[in-house]
């Protein structure tokens, strides 16, 4: 099969909404992203970011620039980018980029979803979302991202959780909003979530790192339960939805 990527999003399935995906490939090339043809934008809009929060990195993160999305998968081609692009991109709508996002979605025993609090010095602080990363260099093999590895070393750096310990779902889902990707995968697991988050808060206590400030259990598609990343909503919609069937 042939798939022609494209730089914008028409033919897309809508947006907002998780539909199954059968597969996805998401290449990795030599060079820069386009994205960096605004090197001045993107130096001064580091400078206030790293001004507010100086506890900000800019490492590198995959950053993509021509994409196909459809029932059938997610295909897509970038670029290893530094951090400080991907900040002055997400400032405002553009038309080029795109970020792809991975989150494994821990389900309980009891029927809930497990996520994390983010900590003050992050990016994205205070934000509930699943404990998750963007791709990096590290997930990269053969010139290709690894979206599970990806999925598995997130969950194990910032909770402790090995997500071996579960059972994988059906397949990935995705969903996309405003230019951003996120490819989903149920895990589910034989704990309770108070027993889940009891493991988590202990992680937390003698992590290095202070990029998670706790972890919030998720017991109804209720979108004011929590200071919830967008990308969160369609997806604990679609499992609520699930569990009501």
């Amino acid at each position: 099969m042939t798939v022609t990527l494209s730089e914008d999003t028409a033919g897309w399935p809508p947006e907002g909404r998780l539909f199954p995906i059968r597969r996805f490939d998401l290449r990795i090339l030599p060079g820069d992203h386009p994205v960096l043809g605004q090197a001045e934008a993107i130096a001064e809009n580091w400078a206030r970011e790293t001004a507010a929060n100086p506890a900000l990195f800019d490492g590198r993160l995959m950053f993509f620039d021509r994409m196909a999305v459809s029932s059938e998968g997610v295909f897509a081609e970038g670029y290893s980018t530094p951090f400080s692009a991907f900040m002055w991109w997400r400032r405002e709508p553009r038309t080029e980029g795109f970020h792809i996002f991975a989150y494994p979605v821990l389900a309980t025993s009891d029927g809930a979803l497990v996520a994390i609090r983010m900590g003050p010095k992050t990016a994205n602080a205070g934000q509930v979302y699943f404990a998750a990363g963007s791709l990096e260099d590290v997930d990269v093999i053969d010139g290709r991202c690894d979206v599970e590895k990806n999925m598995r070393r997130e969950v194990l750096e910032e909770t402790g959780i090995d997500l071996d310990e579960a059972e994988g779902g059906e397949g990935y889902h995705a969903v996309h909003i405003r230019r951003r990707v996120t490819l989903v995968k149920l895990f589910r697991f034989r704990e309770t979530a108070d027993a889940l988050i009891a493991r988590i808060e202990a992680h937390i206590r003698v992590a290095e790192e202070e990029e998670i400030a706790g972890a919030v259990a998720i017991r109804s598609a209720d979108p004011t339960a929590h200071p919830y990343n967008a990308a969160m909503l369609p997806i604990i919609e679609w499992y609520f939805s699930r569990a009501e069937e």
